[in-house]
């Protein structure tokens, strides 16, 4: 058991009593009507289309109400006992939007799609809710993930024809992937490059096997930004998209990602996982343009390691030199004449204007 697996941190608002929702997995394009009314044969089409009216269905973990709503395969669609609330979103962390794609600089603690308890917190949800918010028959669609600790960029696509064209080159389509990571110890070297071969256990755990027919090949580079007693931040760059490869490849090192509740038992100073993809690059698979989205590096993991640094600059700081206190005393006093002064006409004081 894992020292932070209890997770005390997370909120658990917001959980979906599984007993009370019903899940169906998309196939093939439709209608979302039709959809249910061919999942539910028992159900009448007044009975659907009240449900639907109610808000009690959803594809993806948001809310859904238009009969002719268009689904595609690998879309889930839940039915609950009780209504889906609607939510305005607001002050969304938006990176870049288009006609086609919208990117968001994902917070850590928030999943990037629902799972069986948890439908409504997800970054899907929160995109979903602000676009809907313009145009109630607009959608989103996944196009790649990030761990729900991991914070950072994140990219879905407005249209089904671009998430296919995205998901099923992604490889030659990304040209960077670039994250901040805080491990436990200092680095043996400055700068390196990891190739090592990954495999995945029956607990969906994944480990550095030196089988070439077990595992698949992940290539991992760093380089240390900063460094402190415990601890180190790194530039991280991966050019396989592996699952959980940082995590691995580091912790098999023996420089556990801090906060990883998952592999190894490192420390938690931030009740986060040190872990945030700061750049992303693609090229458009329609357009051929470049296209390069960032997200700036968390103010925790600035604070971690350069607040010191910057109160220490405060502190010395050449403060303003102070005048004599003989030069203090007459300075106020010329001031008091100046303002009594000031309320005496000019003609009294003999002066010409």
């Amino acid at each position: 058991m894992n020292k932070n697996d209890k997770k005390e941190h997370r909120s658990t608002k917001g959980l979906v009593n599984p007993n009370s929702v019903t899940e169906f997995t998309v196939y093939r394009e439709s209608e979302l009507l039709e959809f249910l009314l061919f999942k539910m044969p028992k159900r009448s089409r007044k009975d659907v289309k009240r449900i639907l009216a109610n808000h009690q269905v959803s594809v993806g973990g948001a809310p859904v109400s238009q009969f002719d709503f268009k689904l595609y395969p690998e879309d889930v669609v839940v039915v609950s006992k009780y209504r889906i609330a609607k939510r305005e979103r607001k002050d969304l962390p938006i990176i870049y939007e288009d006609d086609e794609l919208i990117v968001i600089d994902k917070p850590s603690g928030l999943l990037s799609t629902a799972t069986e308890r948890e439908k409504g917190r997800t970054a899907y949800r929160l995109v979903s809710d602000y676009v809907t918010q313009k145009d109630p028959k607009a959608r989103i669609f996944v196009v790649h993930r990030l761990d729900e600790d991991t914070s950072g960029v994140l990219v879905f696509a407005k249209n089904w024809e671009i998430r296919e064209a995205l998901q099923n080159n992604w490889q030659e389509i990304v040209k960077k992937r670039g994250y901040y990571a805080i491990v436990e110890g200092q680095m043996e070297e400055k700068e390196a490059t990891f190739k090592d071969y990954l495999a995945e256990n029956k607990l969906q755990l994944v480990y550095v096997t030196p089988d070439k027919r077990k595992g698949k090949l992940a290539v991992t580079s760093y380089k240390v930004i900063k460094e402190k007693p415990n601890y180190s931040l790194l530039d991280v760059d991966i050019a396989s998209g592996r699952k959980n490869q940082i995590r691995v490849q580091l912790g098999h090192r023996g420089h556990y990602v801090i906060g990883d509740d998952k592999y190894g038992e490192p420390s938690d100073p931030l009740k986060r996982l040190g872990l945030h993809a700061y750049e992303l690059v693609i090229i458009h698979p329609i357009t051929g343009k470049r296209l390069d989205f960032k997200a700036p590096m968390p103010a925790d993991f600035k604070k971690f390691f350069f607040a010191k640094e910057t109160d220490k600059k405060a502190k010395a700081a050449p403060k303003p030199a102070e005048k004599p206190k003989r030069a203090q005393r007459e300075s106020k006093k010329v001031a008091k004449i100046k303002k009594k002064n000031a309320k005496v006409p000019f003609y009294a004081r003999g002066e010409k204007r």
